[in-house]
């Protein structure tokens, strides 16, 4: 039987024989780059070596731990089993054949990639090697095994290559290698070790090279960590390395950091002599580079190989490893690499001479996705004019979607100018005088200087308007005309079916259901004004004239009533009322993982381990909450799923509820509503027994009954502004699919990231037709394709774009633009966040729910990161809105970055009865998951707590 195999002889598909380092430098080989010589000693010959030594058994015995070992068993086991190595006896075969390859290999004289090191002592000790594992689990795409067994540098003669192959061998038994492949569910029978023996190389440096940027996600960015002396300087932290990140495509140093590299590590034979490899002033020498634990010399050959540290020489430690061409021609091997792989690739590398040598690549793991650098400027794209977050733009609180960012421009433009024409004359906005441009990814309305003074002029015609309900503004025409139109236009386009429309029908539909729910927004921001009309002035009114030492707070006046987040909520609980009722229902739901049950959901099968009788009872009844309630937007952009596509939030609540969490929001409401009636006739009770109380009382009554309607008609109105969003997702993913047979976009998804003409020029060129009547089949052939391409030929700069987004998605936009003094003082008041300059410890915002709550911060991003919620702990989000509701069953107080006192936060945190401070405009950029902080709603203050020194 043959056990060793040349690097050349290595195949793809040896991982079974070679191990996953040997089939990376049998494919490197093969690739054509420049890899020092060695081979392969095959997992036959670690079979072979347990089964003569009859040890086969007992390692499996002592290997199979229960789940709930402890570490301590996992080292006693580790213990045990490298015993048996280390007590073993190499079998005669297998170190003939050993022997053979590695003379071989020592009379190759530097062959096959220039490996000689140069060392007439080769000779006498045989040529220096690195042997190291390459077990048949390893290095692979889907888990990192990097640094789970050992590696020997500097190896000579075959005595001690003998000794570090066994030890090798057994380091497939650390405690460290059988706790990490339990936790990847790879069974102790289903691995085996191969051994890579590779020549050494002499030279002046060594390092890693990621080709894709570990830190950003960047592929268009190779980052490379360079030092002098063995490559185990830079694993072993004991250096700090060169760092220099270079553009993929152009080989320009984007930037590098020189460090001050105070030891580099060398062979223990030339640290003795106090010899000096040519290249590298005293002893800069280096080997193969390795970054899996700590060198060891083999046993038995401490005398005559391994490592040591040493200190660098006082020219080299301020000295750049690589200068810009050596960065640039070290990259494009990494290139190579990358591209040969279809991968991104951690790689380990050396430098002799001038030449680079690649040592191993292995795939990246666990690289994020790509972003995109932070914006820190605000160009403004029409100079002459004033930008405000504000209105609208508090719903979008995070960069907008390429498409969606060219349709809602347009349409919010054109609702704006006809509601403001309507009202008070259709000369107040012209043309070019409104918008909703984005600047850095962000929305902002934006009004020409001129147009702003035209439409402040015109402030007291407006609420008059309003005050008349003209245009159709007001509690009246929402009622009466702009939700029963809205709800007509859904209706009416509802009633197509989809899989039957064009693509142009589709992008119309699209377009109209979008100016639809534009429209309706613009009417929700005439009730607005009129709800916090009422609560400010019954507020000011009680406060004022009625409130005396002992009274409640105003709000005890306006809680307790319906609206339709807190009908959302109440029908949640109830589900998980009736599921409890149901046998064996309830822990069928909490064993299920909440994306199997979302997915089970959109499939209506059940999912695996449910039984379907117990399925066919749930889905339905949740559904019809779906029905209801999944409208209710998390960000209006509509590249941002619904609950109706994904209610894995609103499993998570149901889920809350099973186990016995949160309160009963029905008992919540009678309690506050009791308590609202009581306050309210000992209230007029009072008023009534004087003259002065009489005087005052049909004025209270008034406000409040004023207020107490006007509240939760507002959370009504806001609650449907998404009633269109289903259908205009639906309809945009049905084009995305479409795009993707076609073969311009490589998921339906990635319609969203779309400019709109792009969108267009492709429904025009009937890439978007629906497929010829009769076809059933998801993947039929369609009327127009884009073929011959490897990408679908829009994949990249929807790639590109989403780097781009993750990147500005990390800015803190400012509030207003241009950000000048005077700006600030007109308009920074009237914003619905704070001043983003809040240093220290404390940050100040608008108290708008009472109470004081000190408790861990959970910054949630969007519904992606609802499942991270834990009962207890404080919100924090840029803004809430209606289909945030859920959450606050769990928390114990709310904090944002934008919204007033009359907001949705603050009317909802006022239901539950939990502290609110809204409007800080950075707590979620200054705030992290975990950090303890006390939250004061009276004070309207966030303070970080920093725990005892």
């Amino acid at each position: 039987m043959t056990y060793i195999y040349n690097f050349a002889d290595v195949q793809a598909g040896d991982v079974a024989v070679a191990g996953g380092k040997g089939v990376g430098l049998g494919n490197l080989v093969r690739a054509g780059l420049p890899v020092p010589p060695g081979f392969v000693l095959t997992t036959g010959a670690y079979g072979a070596f347990v089964d003569a030594n009859g040890i086969q058994a007992r390692i499996q015995e002592l290997a199979t731990l229960p789940s709930e070992a402890a570490p301590q068993d996992y080292e006693e086991a580790s213990a045990a089993i490298r015993a048996l190595f280390t007590g073993g006896t190499m079998p005669a075969a297998i170190a003939y054949e050993l022997a053979a390859a590695y003379e071989r290999l020592g009379a190759d004289d530097g062959a096959d990639g220039g490996a000689d090191d140069g060392d007439d002592r080769d000779d006498d000790d045989g040529a220096p090697v690195a042997v190291r594992s390459s077990a048949t689990a390893e290095d692979l795409a889907s888990a990192s095994f990097a640094g789970q067994q050992e590696t020997y540098l500097n190896v000579r003669g075959a005595e001690a290559l003998d000794a570090a192959v066994i030890d090798c061998w057994s380091s497939l038994w650390t405690a460290r290698a059988m706790a990490y492949r339990a936790r990847e569910g790879i069974a102790p029978g289903d691995v085996r070790l191969a051994v890579v023996v590779q020549r050494m190389v002499e030279a002046e440096a060594a390092g890693v090279m990621f080709t894709a940027n570990p830190a950003n996600g960047r592929r268009d960015q190779i980052v490379i960590s360079a030092a002098w002396g063995l490559g185990e300087s830079v694993v072993s932290g004991t250096v700090t390395t060169d760092d220099v990140v270079v553009e993929a495509g152009t080989g320009r140093v984007l930037s590098r950091r020189t460090a001050d590299k105070e030891i580099m590590t060398v062979y223990a034979d030339h640290a003795a002599d106090g010899e000096t490899p040519d290249g590298a002033a005293d002893g800069a020498a280096d080997g193969a580079a390795d970054r899996e634990t700590p060198d060891r010399a083999a046993d038995g050959a401490a005398d005559r190989g391994g490592t040591t540290e040493r200190p660098v020489p006082a020219a080299l430690r301020k000295q750049a490893v690589l200068d810009d061409g050596a960065a640039a021609a070290l990259a494009r091997h990494g290139t190579r690499i990358s591209d040969y792989f279809g991968t991104p690739q951690d790689i380990e590398w050396a430098r002799a001479d001038g030449n680079f040598f690649i040592l191993q690549s292995r795939p990246v793991t666990a690289l994020p996705e790509p972003v995109a650098d932070t914006p820190d400027t605000w160009p403004l794209p029409y100079p002459k004019g004033l930008y405000f977050r504000a209105s609208i733009v508090e719903q979008l609180p995070d960069p907008l979607s390429p498409l969606f960012a060219d349709l809602i421009d347009g349409s919010v433009t054109r609702s704006l100018k006809a509601l403001m024409n309507e009202a008070v004359g259709s000369d107040v906005v012209r043309d070019g005088d409104v918008g909703l441009p984005t600047i850095n990814g962000y929305a902002y309305y934006y009004y020409r200087t001129s147009a702003m003074w035209r439409v402040m002029g015109k402030s007291p015609a407006a609420m008059v308007a309003l005050a008349r309900g003209k245009a159709h503004m007001g509690m009246d025409g929402w009622r009466e005309f702009s939700h029963p139109r809205y709800k007509q236009v859904l209706k009416g386009w509802s009633a197509k079916s989809m899989g039957e429309l064009s693509g142009e029908e589709l992008l119309e539909g699209v377009r109209t259901l979008l100016d639809a729910g534009t429209v309706y927004y613009t009417a929700v921001e005439s009730v607005i004004p009129i709800a916090a009309t009422s609560e400010i002035a019954f507020r000011a009114y009680y406060d004022k004239l009625i409130r005396r030492a002992g009274d409640p707070p105003a709000e005890t006046f306006l809680l307790g009533y319906d609206s339709e987040p807190i009908r959302a909520e109440k029908s949640l609980y109830d589900l998980a009322a009736w599921a409890r009722e149901v046998e064996g229902l309830a822990p069928a739901i909490l064993n299920q993982p909440t994306a199997a049950l979302a997915e089970s959901q959109r499939s209506w099968l059940p999912p695996a381990g449910m039984e379907p009788a117990l399925w066919q009872q749930w889905h339905p009844r949740f559904q019809a909450h779906l029905d209801r309630f999944g409208h209710a937007v998390y960000n209006l952009d509509f590249a941002s799923p619904v609950p109706a596509d994904d209610p894995s939030p609103l499993l998570d609540t149901v889920k809350f509820y099973l186990r016995g969490q949160g309160n009963d929001p029905h008992e919540r409401q009678r309690l506050s509503a009791a308590r609202r009636e009581d306050q309210t006739e000992r209230m007029l009770a009072r008023l009534g027994r004087t003259r002065l109380g009489r005087s005052r009382r049909a004025p209270f009554i008034r406000l409040l009954r004023w207020a107490q309607k006007s509240a939760p008609l507002r959370e009504d109105a806001l609650a449907d502004v998404g009633l269109a969003w289903p259908l205009i997702r639906r309809m945009l993913l049905e084009l995305g699919q479409r795009l993707v047979y076609s073969g311009v976009i490589a998921g339906p998804a990635d319609v969203f990231w779309l400019r709109q003409q792009e969108l267009q020029s492709a429904v025009e060129f009937g890439l978007a037709a629906p497929q010829p009547p009769g076809t059933a089949e998801p993947l039929a052939p369609v009327a127009v394709a884009i073929t011959g391409a490897a990408r679908p030929v829009r994949a990249d700069v929807v790639e590109e774009r989403k780097m781009l987004w993750r990147g500005q998605a990390k800015a803190a936009a400012p509030q207003l633009l241009p950000e000048t003094r005077w700006m600030k003082r007109a308009f920074e008041s009237m914003m619905p966040a704070r001043s983003q300059d809040q240093p220290g410890d404390v940050i100040k915002g608008v108290g708008a729910s009472a109470g004081r709550v000190s408790a861990p911060a959970r910054v949630l991003g969007g519904p992606q990161d609802f499942g991270q919620m834990a009962p207890g702990e404080v919100l924090v989000a840029r803004i809430t809105t209606p289909a945030w509701t859920s959450l606050f069953a769990m928390a114990s107080a709310v904090v944002t970055d934008v919204g007033g006192p009359l907001s949705h936060s603050s009317i909802v945190a006022r239901e539950y009865g939990i502290p609110a401070v809204l409007g800080t405009g950075v707590a979620t950029q200054r705030l992290t998951s975990g950090q303890q902080i006390t939250v004061d709603g009276d004070a309207g203050t966030v303070t970080v707590e920093h725990p005892p020194a």
